[in-house]
């Protein structure tokens, strides 16, 4: 038995050595070079692909079957001439035994300088889509011809298909290239100076993996640099992928980011389970530039639409500086240090045309806001918001004014500033001041409207408190549409100093020019918030309670051209007011003293002038407001006017009738004591000059007073005509008399 086991193991190794030698005489004395017609005929009768091998072929055969090709390209039997993929070098070896037991064995792969060229013509067909079809029958006979029989299926093993059983110890892809071209659009996409490398292979197991790209798009212009790491995972049988502790990094620059560098970089781990058709991106940290987000990201229903479930925090950070760090700066706006701090949690919710930020909470500057936010179809940019905010300052975020419009605002601001200084210096005596001729309003643009003509909104906003135009609003709601270029504010309502207001109104950017209409409605709210002077702490010219109704339209897109074009009716009431530094007291006592032909004795006391009320209705013509019933009601006085408001260059133009009663005080002046002469004689005064002087820009009408003062002496004589005659003439004698007189 000893001996039998000596002689079988001493025929193994003959057999072995037998073996050994002919594998040795295959390589060596087979080349397949002298083969590369018949492999190239094989390539296209078998793959139907036309293979070109420039280069020299290197194998070995046993116990490693190798293969080594230089210089190789393949391309489609339609389009022989072009290749869609080439290559400068593959090197690879698989262990023939395994291969009987459908196992793939191989030591490292390696491919070197890889083309890949990948094509869709103007009709849309793509090359790839030609790989492996035979070329079309030629000819009537060919055409004719039966098709072949079906052949049978082969037997599978036990019902079950077996798969091949892959065993790799590394591969290797240096400097390879791909390049996509689509003619239909123009566009086109590279991938170059590609590298990739792994560890050992085997399904079911950590794959270490390495790989960085150089990438490209045409339209838009964009270039980047990727590197990708982690440990890929997979199991064909269960078609279930994972990517555990994946790193992306790199930089893009290009038109999007208006040539600037972004450096980004991603991390998590992957899942796709195609048995269950769901994926996720746990862990996930991305970054760019100066932003830093993490979260977690969920995808299920991967065979229809997939829908997207997960969180999403960003941490906080300067939004200004990074938008400018991508290419798209924010405008100038009122505020420099504004859009200077950002941070967001959300839940995310999604298909593949729509976003949802569900249970969002931002903090924005120094406001917080909470809601939702969606996005329900991207391709038609429908936009739905539904916040809460604390408190927001809008003004902070408007845009600045232009160097223009800010020489406009002290131009007039200059000239205001020299009517007012003359008023002050000599009150009640100075001249009339002039009609303002500044335009009070600026040309910079207002609408973005191209953004608006295509604006798909519906917005709901609250506010604890919004700032807007200097205005504090406290419980402000806010609710605005938008569609196919009509912008409408269903409402805007809110308290404001311990008043209200509501106003509503529409924007129409379909036609060229903009057409804006709104209607507005103002509560006892205090007057002098509105016409304070901008830049300027001292006292507005009016305080009082003000209620305002108006229904006002206008085109344009601007403060000029809206005021230009301004239309409507308006009415208004004043309660509770007073006349800040405007001693109208002193000239009315003033005129009195003068139609008493008397000097006032002492100083005035008192430097305002309350009133009770002060009304009228408004009717607005293209930026100039007429006043035809200027009423107010004044201890002693009795107020009625006309005139103008021009919006324009906010100026006014008045003639005022004053009522006069007299000093009513328990020590009055007796050159401003009133006789019953005097008694329903209407006082006239002229008001013209900006809105800012208010009751400073008016003066005594001589020319009325001098009317006044003929009426007062017609009315004197007459009474001594009366007094002297008595009965001693005939009344018709009389009447001649005073005719006479007062002609």
């Amino acid at each position: 038995m000893k001996a039998f086991g000596k002689i079988l193991g001493l025929g193994l190794l003959g057999l072995l050595l037998i073996i050994v030698a002919l594998g040795f005489a295959l390589t060596h004395l087979f080349d397949p070079n002298d083969y590369k017609d018949e492999i190239r005929q094989l390539a296209r009768d078998k793959a139907h692909v036309e293979l070109t091998l420039n280069g020299d072929i290197g194998w070995s055969l046993f116990p490693w079957l190798g293969l080594e090709l230089h210089e190789a390209s393949i391309a489609t039997l339609n389009k022989p001439t072009e290749p869609f993929a080439d290559l400068q070098m593959l090197g690879l070896s698989v262990r023939v035994l395994p291969l009987l037991r459908r196992e793939i064995q191989m030591s490292d792969v390696r491919v070197e300088g890889l083309n890949l060229n990948l094509t869709r013509d103007e009709q849309g067909h793509g090359n790839w889509q030609d790989i492996g079809k035979p070329l079309p029958p030629q000819g009537d006979a060919t055409a004719n011809a039966p098709a072949p029989a079906e052949q049978p299926a082969a037997p599978s093993d036990g019902g079950t298909e077996r798969t091949l059983k892959l065993d790799i110890d590394s591969l290797t892809v240096n400097n390879a290239r791909v390049q996509y071209t689509d003619a239909q659009s123009g566009k086109s996409y590279s991938a170059e100076s590609i590298q990739l490398s792994t560890g050992p292979v085997h399904e079911g197991a950590n794959i270490a993996l390495k790989a960085s790209a150089f990438l490209g798009a045409s339209q838009p212009s964009l270039k980047a640099r990727t590197e990708l790491a982690g440990e890929l995972r997979f199991d064909r049988k269960l078609k279930r992928y994972n990517f555990e502790d994946m790193r992306l990094s790199g930089e893009t620059s290009g038109e999007p980011t208006g040539g600037k560098t972004v450096a980004f970089a991603a991390q998590g781990q992957l899942l796709v389970d195609m048995a269950a058709n769901v994926a996720s991106w746990n862990g996930l940290k991305i970054s760019a530039n100066q932003m830093r987000a993490l979260g977690e990201l969920n995808l299920r229903d991967l065979d229809k639409e997939p829908q997207l479930s997960g969180g999403l925090s960003i941490a906080q950070f300067n939004l200004r500086t990074f938008l400018d760090s991508i290419g798209h700066p924010l405008p100038a706006t009122n505020d420099p240090a504004a859009f200077a701090k950002l941070e967001l949690v959300t839940r995310l919710q999604g298909t593949p045309n729509s976003l949802t930020l569900a249970d969002l909470a931002v903090k924005l500057d120094d406001s917080t806001f909470t809601g939702r936010v969606a996005v329900e179809d991207f391709a038609k940019q429908a936009l739905r918001l539904q916040l809460k905010g604390d408190k927001f300052d809008a003004d902070r975020y408007l845009l600045a004014k232009s160097e223009e419009a800010k020489g406009a605002t002290a131009a007039r601001q200059s000239e205001v500033q020299q009517q007012e200084a003359s008023a002050v210096a000599s009150p009640g005596n100075s001249p009339l001041p002039n009609a303002p001729t500044q335009v009070a309003w600026s040309n910079d643009k207002l609408l973005p409207v191209d953004r608006l003509r295509v604006l798909d909104l519906q917005a709901d906003l609250s506010f604890g408190s919004l700032t807007l135009d200097k205005l504090p609003i406290s419980d402000a709601q806010l609710q605005a549409t938008a569609q196919g270029g009509l912008v409408t504010l269903q409402s805007l309502r809110g308290g404001l100093y311990n008043g209200s207001f509501d106003a509503k109104g529409s924007v129409d950017v379909r036609p060229a020019v903009p057409q804006v209409g709104v209607n507005t409605k103002i509560t006892r709210v205090p007057v002098e918030h509105f016409i304070k002077s901008e830049g300027k702490e001292q006292s507005p010219p009016v305080k009082g309670l003000l209620t305002l109704t108006s229904d006002l339209t206008a085109t344009g897109n601007s403060q000029k051209a809206l005021v230009d074009t301004l239309n409507g009716k308006a009415n208004f009431t004043i309660n509770d007011g007073v006349l800040v530094n405007a001693n109208l007291e002193q000239q009315l006592c003033q005129a009195i003293a003068t139609l008493n032909r008397k000097t006032l004795s002492g100083e005035p006391r008192g430097k305002d002038t309350p009133f009770e009320e002060l009304r009228g209705s408004l009717v607005v013509r293209n930026g100039v407001a007429s006043n035809p019933d200027l009423k107010a009601r004044i201890p002693g006085l009795t107020v009625n006017g006309q005139g103008d408001l021009d919006l324009r260059v906010l100026g006014m133009d008045y003639n005022v009738g004053v009522l006069v009663e007299g000093d009513q005080r328990a020590m009055p002046d007796p050159a401003c004591q009133v006789n019953e002469r005097y008694v329903g004689v209407e006082l006239p005064l002229r008001c013209r000059g900006p809105l800012e002087l208010g009751a400073k820009a008016c003066r005594l009408d001589q020319d009325g007073l001098g009317k006044v003062a003929a009426k007062l002496a017609g009315n004197r004589l007459q009474d001594k005509i009366d007094e002297k005659l008595g009965d001693k003439v005939s009344p018709e004698l009389k009447e001649t008399l005073k005719g006479l007189f007062k002609r």
